[in-house]
């Protein structure tokens, strides 16, 4: 199976959970005073009435699985985000975090909108769609749920996604019937298809109700060819690489920039090689906070995912993510620097 995600995290990761027993995470409210006042908007055409901000269970960090965090730990974090006022999480079959999410919500006794998804590629070939039945029945088992608000294909190539349309999608019509998943969705490989080719077919189909999207500073691309569809069609979005290594890490940032350079995307006489982007910082305390803060106010977009193992950077993110939106001038320069960039990931 072509597993395509990154290397793992440092260990570490989970420090701010060490010592910290599940069964009192009432003690986690004073660390940022409770619940934050999180913002909430439609998810597209289901209605549903999400947060902002959604909790990711997979990613580099998979809730700190990938990093050395317990079971207990993770189901901690899940809680926590709860507690803030995170009502949406997404994870999948391939994360292996279903079941921390089904129990951290159990925990909570809080309503929760719950996305997982189908990695639709097999040892032998795509799975069918027999195949896609059964393993919806696994994650409902695994997260002790009725039903599957979201339910995806995962990861889906461009070249893939004829047979998914034709095989796979009957079968994600016939869960829906079987009131075993609400709404069908769909998510790009983003890190394979940053120029979003199979979304811009789905798109024309309108099977799903979902998508889940990468969007970022760096990459924008999708402001142009996916969200404004998107939203004329009423189709939900979950962002996903709003930050990634490029936005957190110096290095990597400035290493982007000269491939970009190198390419001739972008001009070497236009950007500052050694800190392309700290002009946000005139009105952002971090990159992170920037990128976070882009995506959120980007038209088009519903629910920026944040995954981490760490309860302070979970509280960071979120507040992040409920922050106004950038400046005009700060967009403009953005848009001059990166606005016709679809090659990277900042991965």
């Amino acid at each position: 199976m072509d597993f395509p995600w990154g290397p793992h995290p440092q260990p570490g990761f989970c420090y701010f959970l060490r010592g910290v027993r599940a069964d009192r995470l009432g003690g986690f409210a004073g660390i940022g005073g409770g619940r934050i006042h999180v913002q909430f908007t439609t998810l597209g055409r289901t209605g549903l009435r999400v947060s902002v901000a959604g909790l990711g269970a997979g990613g580099h960090s998979r809730l700190g699985q990938r990093a050395g965090c317990s079971h207990a730990d993770s189901v901690a974090l899940v809680r926590r985000a709860i507690e803030l006022g995170v009502n949406f999480v997404d994870t999948a079959f391939l994360y292996g975090t279903e079941a921390i999410v089904g129990e951290g919500i159990r925990a909570s006794g809080e309503p929760v909108i719950v996305s997982t998804k189908v990695w639709p590629y097999g040892k032998e070939g795509m799975i069918r769609g027999d195949d896609l039945l059964h393993f919806a029945e696994g994650s409902l088992e695994r997260m002790g749920l009725e039903v599957i608000d979201v339910y995806s294909l995962h990861g889906v190539l461009p070249e893939d996604y004829a047979y998914c349309r034709d095989e796979l999608v009957p079968a994600l019509l016939r869960l829906q019937e079987q009131g075993k998943i609400r709404y069908p969705g769909l998510t790009e490989r983003f890190n394979s298809d940053p120029s979003h080719r199979m979304l811009d077919e789905a798109l024309k189909d309108d099977f799903f109700d979902v998508v889940m999207v990468g969007l970022s500073l760096l990459n924008p691309s999708a402001l142009a060819s996916i969200l404004p569809r998107a939203r004329a069609s009423r189709v939900g979005t979950q962002i996903m690489f709003a930050v990634r290594r490029a936005l957190s890490q110096p290095e990597v940032l400035r290493e982007t920039v000269a491939t970009l350079i190198e390419r001739g995307e972008i001009s070497g006489a236009a950007i500052d090689r050694e800190a392309p982007l700290d002009f946000l910082l005139e009105e952002a305390g971090s990159l992170v906070e920037a990128a976070y803060r882009f995506c959120r106010h980007a038209p088009g977009t519903d629910i920026i995912l944040t995954g981490t193992g760490n309860v302070a950077h979970l509280e960071e993110n979120v507040r992040f993510i409920q922050g106004g939106s950038l400046s005009e001038p700060s967009l403009e320069h953005l848009a001059a620097l990166f606005g016709a960039i679809d090659s990277v990931t900042g991965e």
